[in-house]
């Protein structure tokens, strides 16, 4: 048996028969009872395991060969006895017996040795056991028993022969290396595999079903149940699932399917190696006709009412309104729909609900205005064209047999954009009332906005139904909201409108009234009432008309309305006969007087109703009523008691006690005491104004009658105050004190109900339950949390206890003083500012038994933050349970939302210490994230799932930004655009809450907070994060790594001590007229920036030997000395200061470095004032007789010319130098002379011909100064030029080819660059060769200067050039002479240091190299060595440099294609001096 049995199984620590199939082990059990062996010792170890090893075998292969002679059989029991001596041990038998002991048959044993480690027994065993079988067959039928016995001692023999050859064969393997290999049982370890996945199934109602699958693994795999995926527990529902694991096999059964049972069911295998989970789906059909058919024939049924089924049908609706409409705000003339989403479960074929809509409590009913729609699961509303009296609470209620649902949200309708600037909003809800045959009463609503301007009064319009003709009713505007319209035909219909009039103009009319008719009362009641069934009688209830008789009096005449502008009377008709026709005639008398005066003198009224116009207010009246008809005019009625003129109903007075509450963060809860003693009050206008601002805007367009008024499409965060006035028809009371202000944030409330209540630990009496937050905190910090808890027995849930008298802070708690074995449900509930929020729903049902697992708990409280469109950052806790050893890692699974389970997947492959992990996703995903744990047992149970997350950057999302300020102080900034009021700037490291304040210094200011590092060290490398509270997950996080420390404090340390960057250091050059100029490059400085000129510790300013510059856009600084003395020998220093960042740069000029530069700028200027002198025109006069005091004054065309035109006298001679002489120096010159004896004058006229002569000497002058034509290559071909020393614009020049003009074209140019004359021939050829010359005019002969192109001297590069075709030319420009770098600009070098340069030089033919200093040739020398290597490399070495070595020096470069130059200046400091420089 040991060589049966699996080798890891026999050293597990509960190794029993239990890895064995239920199948196997009911075979062995039946066959044991069946087939029993006689031996003669049942404890001989021998026996045990041969009868083990013939029962195994017998499972695989067993041949029974049964004899029906029970005579061989006894005997053989005899001859057992003879022949077998009694052993020490007892002997195998091979005999079957039934349950009498009586013999039944022979077994075969079949030995087979080790399979893997011994195959060639196997064969010996097979040959063996068919001849045996073979033999026993014969012997049955042909042999006696000695036959039998000699066969049974043969086979013992060779059992035992076998026996001990699996013993020396089994010693052998365990000796074997790989026997030792495979007992290590971390070889073995692997994750769990389903060999067999559960299927799915389809069954009818109350049926059974059972799910069943394989699981292998080692260590043996934990399996855990799922129903949409929620975990399943029996004792939840005792009888209704029943779960089995036996032998790697597991079983899920659910008794009694009914609908409710069709879902997906998830099985999950989980050992420390991994998890694997499988799927299988069960589905539960019903009997046609049971429910689906036959209840949907009882709910169509005529005789079902709207009410729904009927409760014996045992159907119970339920009603959700979902994708709901918000508060919204429309505009007059503008269409809104207002839409729903209805949910009613169970879904029934073709049952539509009972959907109705209300405005303010009142039934809404299709109209023109109201067009209403129900898809099956969507209702909406569309009103077509809004107007003010669509404002108001809208509330959709769907309802069915069960009950109800509504909801409700407020709609707004501001007044469209007036025709006129600063007119009336239009009036609203225009009503006709006590219509009469020729009289109704119209009756409005003020408008809220009076466009700036007081409302003088309204104007009402008549339409006749039919036709489109407005009439206006009233010629003047009459301020009472109510008004009488007399004139009517009766039995016409009519509409009304009215509009609003202030000193701006007319607002838009109102929307229309419906039409009415004017007729008697009583017709339109008649004309309304049902008919009465028929009786068979004719039955009169009216009198006969009876004529010439004249009416009586009318009876009860009253004043019923009594303005300013009007009265209304009314009476009844007199009794008795002669009501024929009657008509009124009514009459009124001003009192303390007897003068009665008819108003209505030429048509009688008809109705009851009269109104009276154009009284004179203030006036006492009376009034009576006769009545009239064909026979004539009745005695008056009673007159009226005296009524004076005026108006009866009062405005109401203003409100008061104007309180206003936050309610949502755009919306306030505006109270208010109503107005006292108000008569026939309308309503009241809400009206709301940001501090400060005095711009009021209405929050009602409709009149509200409440004390109490939400006013939405506030601005979050801003101040509001409000104010309230009350209206009647009267008009619109005085306004109400304005409010205090109150900022537009949301009320605080209480928290929802927290939700996934899990068990984190369980011991023998006491649980740690965690839960999540509550998704809505209620505009405040949570404060705590309290749990109760409740016991379950036999599914029964008993009352709630609590578990905590304080709140927790932590979403978990230990609950104690449970009882063992004991279950438990538990409920949470969430505590803030406001109060304790609702309790949670009861959690699942859980067992209070202690937790003996090695492995730990779910990590609980998991938590998103930053997320963003491909990363977000996890966060949990360690789990409560930590299993048999501490807790050394989690591990992080992921899947998208709406992927099945198959699809988990983990984030990492090696476990991580820390309880945050930042997650790679990817774009517009959702994803959800679960957490486990691992210790030295393996991984625990997993956390709950997160919610489903979007990978999405939202908008105006910030991240942290790292600054260093201009003390150099390191700071994190976070900035966030949606704060709210309560919300605050949470900052963590490595996701850890700050509380020591020694490191940072955190400062929040508006919707800014800034963390700055104290003293930045290497302690404080790590994750800094920034969180905001109450907001939609605003958080960003920085890494300080080692690193971006090292960078932050060199830049902290750069902003301490700032330094001033530099281009270039300062450095010296000569201009024109042998000028001096110092000047360096600042990289950066600012308009602030300032400079100080230094000479030898003494301070330069601003002179006429002194120019200084300081261009701040460029950041160059110079200064300009028009010459050099002796006295300038010394060093040179420019100071710079920009803010608190300094720089200095100096350069010395001693010794020979001075004298050189000295030397070579008064060479500049002696040369440049030899041009100028070349340049100057000179007009000359002779004078005599001069004095001291004799002054001379110049004229030029009547003006003088002013002194700085280098007036002087020298040796009896008056000069006039005109400099640059051009066109505007043509004129006439006049020279005073005059002192205390009187004056002389001289006059000279340079116009025309004498200026012409004049320009003809300049001319002459200019082309004597001409050097000889040369030629040159360029990139482009070849040019000729010369020299002049001076050059004029008004010269002319002519070039000309073979004594023929040149005619210029794109090819060949001329021009004239500073003073040198160029012709240019581009792509040179054969043709160009010949004789060029240039030709100066000056107005006599003229000068010309030639040069030949014919291949003699200086003109051979340019021949060879000839020689090649066009398109061989292009290709001279890459073999011209360069410099292709190598060489710095400037050389600061200490004195004493060699200095080396090398630069490379190309061209073809290889270019002779030549170089310079201050533009004079060197040579090659001991102090100086100049090489040129390879005809590629040209070196510059001083072995040992000095003052004298600093300059400027050049490299030329020329070839036959061209020439190229490079500069580079040398400056060499003395160490003492540059130490001094620095300090």
């Amino acid at each position: 048996m040991s060589g049966s049995i699996p080798f890891y199984q026999k050293h597990h620590l509960h190794y029993d028969r239990g890895y064995r199939s239920k199948e196997t082990e009911s075979k062995l059990s039946q066959y044991q009872s069946s087939s029993r062996y006689t031996a003669g010792s049942s404890t001989s170890t021998t026996s045990r395991r041969l009868a083990s090893a013939q029962t195994y075998q017998s499972l695989n292969s067993h041949l029974f060969l049964t004899s029906s002679c029970s005579k061989l059989a006894s005997q053989y029991r005899s001859d057992r006895t003879k022949l077998s001596p009694v052993p020490k041990r007892a002997k195998p038998t091979y005999l079957a017996v039934d349950k009498d002991n009586q013999i039944i048959g022979y077994v075969v044993p079949i030995f087979r040795g080790s399979q893997e480690y011994a195959t060639g027994l196997s064969d010996t065993e097979e040959a063996r056991v068919r001849d045996t079988a073979a033999y026993m067959a014969r012997r049955d039928m042909f042999t006696s028993g000695l036959e039998m016995e000699r066969s049974e001692l043969i086979s013992r023999r060779e059992a035992m022969r076998g026996s001990a050859e699996r013993i020396s064969l089994n010693k052998r393997v365990t000796d074997h290396p790989l026997y030792t290999r495979r007992m290590n049982e971390d070889s073995l370890m692997h994750t769990p595999e389903f060999v067999i996945k559960p299927r799915s199934h389809t069954v009818w109602e109350k049926q059974c079903v059972r799910l069943h699958c394989t699981v292998s693994g080692w260590p043996d795999p934990r399996v855990v149940w799922y129903k949409n995926n929620v975990a399943i527990d029996p004792l939840a529902s005792p009888g209704k699932y029943k779960l089995e694991s036996r032998y790697s096999v597991h079983s899920l059964e659910i008794n009694r399917c009914d609908f409710d049972d069709t879902a997906q069911y998830r099985v999950s295998a989980m050992n420390s190696k991994g998890e694997l989970s499988a799927f299988a789906s069960v589905v539960v059909k019903r009997f046609k006709g049971e429910i689906d058919d036959g209840l949907s024939e009882v709910l169509l049924s005529p005789a079902l009412t709207v009410d729904g089924p009927v409760s014996e049908y045992g159907i119970t609706f339920k009603t959700h309104i979902v994708d709901k409409f918000g508060v919204s705000f429309g505009r007059e003339g503008e269409t809104m729909s207002l839409g729903c989403t209805v949910i009613i479960y169970p879904a029934l074929h073709r049952y539509q609900p009972e959907v109705q809509w209300y405005r303010d409590d009142v039934l809404l009913s299709a109209s023109k205005w109201h067009h209403m729609h129900w898809s099956g699961d969507r209702a909406t509303l569309t009103l077509t064209h809004l107007n003010k009296e669509d404002e108001g609470l809208y509330t959709l209620r769907v309802t069915t047999k069960s009950g109800y649902e509504t909801y409700s949200a407020y709609v707004f309708v501001r007044d469209a954009d007036a025709e006129i600037e600063g007119a009336p909003g239009a009036p609203l809800d225009v009503r006709c009332l006590d219509a009469n045959k020729d009289y109704i009463i119209v009756t409005w609503k003020q408008p809220a906005v009076d466009g700036g301007n007081s409302i003088l009064g309204y104007f009402v319009d008549r339409c006749e139904v039919g036709t489109n003709h407005w009439i206006q009713c009233n010629d003047t505007p009459v301020k009472f909201a109510r008004f009488p319209v007399t004139g009517l035909v009766e039995g016409r219909s009519y509409t009304f409108r009215v509009r609003a009039v202030n000193k701006s103009g007319m607002s838009h009319p109102s929307r229309v009234s419906e039409p009415v008719a004017a007729m008697d009362p009583a017709d339109r009641a008649r004309m309304r009432g049902t008919s009465a069934p028929w009786t068979g009688q004719i039955i009169v209830t009216e009198e006969e008309p009876a004529e010439g008789v004249v009416p009586g009096r009318p009876l009860e005449l009253q004043v019923t309305e009594a303005t300013k502008n009007y009265v209304v009377l009314s009476w009844k008709p007199p009794a008795g006969k002669g009501l024929e026709g009657v008509m009124y005639y009514v009459e009124k008398c001003v009192s303390d007087t007897d003068s009665w005066q008819r108003v209505n003198t030429e048509i009688p009224v008809k109705s009851p109703r009269f109104a009276l116009f154009d009284l004179a207010e203030g006036k006492s009246y009376s009034f009576r009523v006769r009545c009239c008809n064909s026979a004539g005019v009745g005695e008056p009625s009673d007159p009226t008691e005296a009524t004076t003129v005026g108006d009866k109903l009062d405005i109401p007075s203003a409100p008061s006690k104007v309180v206003p509450t936050n309610n949502t963060d755009t919306s306030v809860v505006v109270s208010w005491e109503a107005s006292r003693d108000a008569k026939e009050l309308v309503g009241y206008y809400i009206e709301a104004s940001m501090v400060d601002s005095n711009v009021w805007e209405p929050c009602n367009n409709k009149p509200v009658k409440g004390t109490r008024f939400f006013c939405h499409g506030l601005i979050t965060g801003e101040k509001y105050v409000f104010r309230v006035r009350a209206v009647n028809a009267a008009g619109l009371s005085q306004f109400s004190p304005d409010s205090e202000p109150v900022e537009v944030k949301a009320a605080i409330a209480s928290p929802a109900p927290p939700y996934g209540i899990s068990v984190l630990e369980c011991v023998r009496d006491s649980m740690v339950l965690g839960w999540k937050q509550p998704n809505f905190i209620g505009g405040a910090d949570i404060t705590g949390y309290f749990v109760d808890y409740r016991e379950v027995i036999d599914g029964v849930p008993g009352k709630w206890h609590e578990a905590n008298i304080r709140a927790v802070s932590e979403r978990a708690y230990r609950v104690s003083d449970l009882k063992e074995n004991k279950k438990y449900q538990f409920q949470v509930r969430a505590a803030n500012m406001a109060g304790v929020g609702i309790p949670s729903l009861p959690s699942d049902t859980f067992l209070c038994e202690e937790w003996t697992i090695a492995v730990p708990g779910p990590p609980y409280d998991l938590q998103i933050r930053e997320v963003r469109s491909d990363s977000l950052v996890l966060l949990w806790r360690p789990p409560v349970y930590q299993g048999r050893d501490p807790v050394n890692g989690f591990y992080i699974d992921i899947k998208e939302a709406e992927a099945p389970e198959e699809a988990w997947r983990g984030v990492n492959t090696k476990a991580t210490e820390k309880t945050y992990f930042k997650v790679n996703l990817k774009e517009a995903e959702t994803y959800v994230f679960r957490v486990r744990a691992q210790n030295k047992a393996g991984v625990g149970k997993t956390s709950d799932v997160t919610e489903p997350v979007p990978a999405l950057t939202k908008p105006g999302t910030k991240e942290i930004v790292v600054d260093v300020d201009d003390d150099g102080i390191i700071s994190l900034n976070f900035e966030c655009s949606e704060l709210t009021q309560d919300s605050k700037f949470v900052w963590s490291k490595n996701y850890e809450e700050m509380t020591d304040t020694s490191r940072l210094t955190i400062e929040t200011k508006g919707n800014k907070s800034k963390a700055a590092f104290n003293t930045p060290e290497e302690e404080d490398i790590g994750i800094y994060s920034c969180l905001v509270t109450h907001t939609d997950g605003a958080s960003s996080s920085y890494t300080l790594s080692e690193e971006e420390l090292k960078r932050l404090l060199v830049i902290s340390h750069d902003h301490k001590f700032p330094i001033i960057p530099l281009k270039s250091e300062l450095a010296v050059e000569l201009l024109e007229k042998g000028r001096v100029r110092f000047w360096l490059q600042a990289e950066k400085i600012s308009a602030n920036g300032k400079v100080e000129y230094v000479f030898n510790d003494n301070v330069l300013s601003q002179g006429e030997k002194y120019k200084m510059n300081f261009d701040k856009n460029t950041g160059v600084i110079e200064m300009i000395m028009e010459c050099l003395t002796p006295a300038d020998e010394g060093t040179f220093t420019f100071q710079m200061t920009d803010g608190k960042a300094t720089n200095q740069s100096s350069l010395v000029l001693i010794g020979d470095v001075f004298k050189e530069l000295q030397k070579e700028s008064e060479f500049q200027k002696k040369e440049w004032q030899r041009k100028q002198a070349s340049s100057l025109c000179c007009v000359a006069l002779q004078v005599g007789n001069m004095k001291k005091d004799t002054s001379a004054l110049w004229y030029k065309d009547g003006r003088e010319i002013k002194a700085d035109n280098n007036l002087g006298f020298t040796e009896g001679v008056l000069k006039l130098e005109i400099a640059q002489i051009s066109k505007k120096d043509s004129g006439v010159y006049e020279v005073v002379l005059k002192d205390d004896r009187g004056k002389d004058t001289s006059t000279l006229n340079l116009t025309d011909q004498g200026f012409k002569d004049l320009m003809n000497e300049v001319f002459s002058f200019i082309a004597n100064s001409s050097t000889p034509l040369k030629i040159t290559s360029t990139d482009q071909g070849i040019r000729l030029y010369t020299f002049v020393s001076y050059y004029n614009d008004l010269l002319q020049v002519t070039w000309h080819y073979k004594d023929s003009a040149i005619a210029f074209s794109d090819r060949i140019k001329s021009g004239v660059v500073g003073e040198q004359l160029w012709l240019q021939i581009s792509e040179p050829t054969e043709k160009d060769m010949g004789k060029y010359a240039i030709e100066f005019s000056d107005g006599k002969g003229g000068l010309r200067r030639t040069v030949e192109l014919s291949g003699q001297g200086e003109t051979t590069s340019v021949l060879e050039d000839f020689s090649h075709s066009r398109s061989d030319c292009c290709t001279t420009a890459p073999n011209r002479a360069r410099v292709a770098g190598g060489l710095p600009d400037v050389v600061t070098i200490q004195e004493g240091k060699a200095l080396n340069l090398t630069c490379n030089i190309s061209g073809d033919p290889v270019p002779e190299v030549t170089w310079l200093k201050n533009d004079r040739e060197i040579t090659s020398d001991d102090h100086c060595i100049l090489k040129f290597e390879s005809g590629k490399f040209a070196s510059f070495t001083i072995t040992g440099v000095n003052t004298s070595d600093s300059g400027k020096y050049s490299i030329l470069v020329k070839n036959k294609y061209g020439t190229e130059s490079a500069d580079f200046t040398v400056s060499v400091f003395i160490p003492d001096e540059a130490g001094s420089k620095k300090k």
